[in-house]
């Protein structure tokens, strides 16, 4: 049975409404504040579940209000296939923060070394390709007084290595925040015991899926990341385009490839016998988020098991 009302949008009403229904079923769309509405309901012993918007809008009809939403989440809440979004908790909430304000923070310094660049390849001054060529290179460039550099442009690319120096103080404070609480968080600690993860694609990946119960499976985690090709057919024809995810944040930290500068490995696979990896390395990157998926929902350490030459069966 579905029922009818209208509510005001302030939390507090809809809260208060809802003290005095009995337990139900509620539909919400997985937006902002969703999560904190989600953990109220359920302590009233309501069934709350979070739906991402883009699977709700099939079910819309007609033109865009709040009536025509509400019908569309009621009907698509009750469909036996729809995909539905773990409630996030305070501590992942808090976790996810100090991810999103690192890479703001990572972003704007990226601007600002952009801009570094520019100004002094307009003025004929070239550097090697890095973030760290540019640090080292840096104060020589601008201690030594040239004609290629006016004081104005002098004056403000100094302020703009201010302004870096003051963005990498603060990365700094946040990396090593997130480093602490992985430390502390006992899955983290399992992450990190898979190779190629380290405390800030761990801590970002529980902040994301917390034990990864919204998964049934490791390549579901994958697919969720935009690590599987993502199907496009029809009858006998078949083609593939990379599928897109509605979380990147595991993924622009490079869960699909070693943790190598912050990590605990190299970008080789271990027990491969090529000394630059090749396609084992390939294979062992894209297998990485199933392992990490297999990790979090069973509560097991990462095990590596090695295999002899010996006891290898070779084809006739």
């Amino acid at each position: 049975m579905v029922e009818y009302r209208s509510f005001g949008r302030s939390y507090h009403q809809v809260e208060a409404r809802l003290a005095n229904l009995p337990p139900c079923l509620i539909g919400m769309e997985a937006c902002v504040g969703a999560h904190h509405l989600s953990r109220k309901l359920a302590s009233l012993g309501h069934d709350a579940r979070l739906m991402p918007a883009k699977y709700v809008r099939p079910y819309s009809k007609g033109q865009k209000n709040d009536f025509n939403d509400a019908e569309a989440i009621a009907e698509a809440v009750q469909r036996p296939t729809m995909k539905f979004v773990a409630t996030k908790t305070a501590e992942q909430l808090d976790l996810q923060a100090l991810h999103r304000v690192r890479e703001r923070l990572v972003s704007q310094r990226t601007g600002i070394i952009n801009q570094i660049r520019a100004f002094m390849l307009e003025r004929g001054i070239a550097v090697r390709q890095g973030i760290g060529f540019l640090r080292t290179e840096l104060p020589t460039i601008l201690a030594t007084r040239t004609d290629a550099l006016s004081p104005r442009m002098l004056r403000v690319i100094e302020e703009l290595a201010g302004d870096w120096r003051r963005l990498d103080q603060r990365i700094d404070g946040l990396s090593g925040e997130i480093e602490a609480l992985a430390r502390q968080d006992q899955a983290c600690s399992r992450l990190m015991t898979v190779p190629g993860i380290g405390p800030i694609i761990s801590s970002a990946m529980v902040a994301a899926i917390g034990t990864g119960d919204v998964f049934s499976k490791g390549r579901d985690f994958g697919a969720w990341l935009g690590l599987v090709p993502k199907q496009i057919s029809s009858a006998k024809s078949q083609g593939a385009a990379i599928a897109t995810c509605a979380f990147c944040s595991c993924r622009r930290h490079g869960l699909c490839w070693s943790e190598s500068r912050t990590g605990n490995v190299t970008g080789s696979n271990p027990g491969s016998k090529s000394p630059r990896g090749g396609c084992t390395t390939t294979c062992w990157r894209s297998r990485s988020p199933t392992s990490a998926w297999a990790v979090l929902a069973k509560g097991r350490a990462f095990e590596l098991t090695r295999t002899d030459d010996a006891d290898i069966v070779q084809p006739a």
